[in-house]
């Protein structure tokens, strides 16, 4: 896999009440994403809640994914961790099922210098033979990796782009400056308010939260800026201004998990230490939602 292009859902893992993985719902998930023109699947990353399934459960839910896309849309696999040797086995392991690519966010709790986080994907890409994607998230991670240091990793055949999620247009610029001569590295945004302004200076594309609830629009959106067709993309995006918000009024994937479940594609459920929505934004949201025509839309039968 070595273009990325257009919008890649941060797939919510579902779950039953009794708190395991619902894969009836997962496959749901999955065939909608296919027949909406979603560009790539993101299984087990953070909107995926990777922090809280067990190895076990982790690779399950990628096998899973990957013999349900059945090669009609790519798979990739979450593998990061503060491990680098945990990180390569992870990704290993997800080549060996048949992952496109892997998604590696940077180390998190332990803050490694930017030498470290050089050597540390630099150790997962000469151990792993799979495209892969860095993954700066520093709200999440207290672990910053600079536009710098991206540059010296876009360098490896293996890294083929980076997903990044702070909200700075002067960071996406810094990034595109500085990747321009590296072949076969993309930058893709991880924020979905700001998505569009990143695919303006640059990015190819979104690794979207929202894909979760509006996979066709975000699509749509995604392709128009692509084509140079900026100002529809940017009429179309600020109809959803709101819903975008309502994504991270808590920790992530909570809200999305609750518009999901009042679509009808899945339970509720999130493991701890995570909570359902508080019933505060119940109303607020539920009105966004039936405003935007979302609700109303039928839950076709993608099993």
């Amino acid at each position: 896999m070595q273009v990325l292009k257009g919008s890649f859902v941060a797939l919510v893992t579902p779950m039953l009440e009794s708190g395991e993985v619902d894969y009836e719902s997962l496959k749901k998930l999955i065939n909608w994403h296919i027949e909406s023109g979603t560009s790539g699947i993101v299984s087990v990353g953070t909107t995926g809640e990777s922090s809280t399934l067990s190895i076990q459960e982790h690779l399950d839910v990628i096998k899973y994914s990957v013999e349900t896309s059945g090669n009609r849309i790519p798979i990739i696999a979450g593998s990061g961790g503060n491990s680098t040797q945990e990180a390569i086995d992870l990704t290993l392991e997800s080549k060996n099922l048949g992952a496109d690519a892997a998604l590696l966010v940077t180390p998190y709790y332990n803050k490694p210098t930017q030498e470290g986080l050089i050597l540390h994907y630099t150790a997962i890409a000469n151990k792993v033979d799979i495209s892969q994607i860095l993954y700066n998230v520093p709200s999440r991670t207290a672990c910053d990796l600079l536009p710098q240091t991206a540059k010296t990793l876009a360098e490896h055949r293996n890294i083929i782009g980076i997903k990044e999620a702070l909200d700075d247009m002067n960071r996406i610029k810094d990034l595109v400056e500085l990747t321009k001569d590296s072949k076969n590295f993309s930058i893709l945004s991880g924020d979905d308010p700001t998505f569009l302004d990143s695919m303006q200076l640059g990015a190819s594309g979104v690794i979207s939260v929202a894909a979760n609830i509006i996979p066709e629009k975000i699509s749509s959106i995604c392709l128009n800026s692509i084509s140079g067709n900026y100002e529809r993309a940017k009429k179309e995006n600020d109809i959803y201004e709101d819903l975008l918000k309502f994504l991270f009024v808590e920790s992530n994937p909570i809200p999305v998990k609750w518009m999901l479940s009042q679509m009808g594609y899945i339970n509720e459920k999130i493991r701890l230490p995570l909570t359902n929505l508080n019933e505060t934004y119940h109303n607020k949201i539920m009105s966004t939602l039936k405003e935007l025509k979302i609700l109303w839309s039928k839950v076709q039968n993608y099993y």
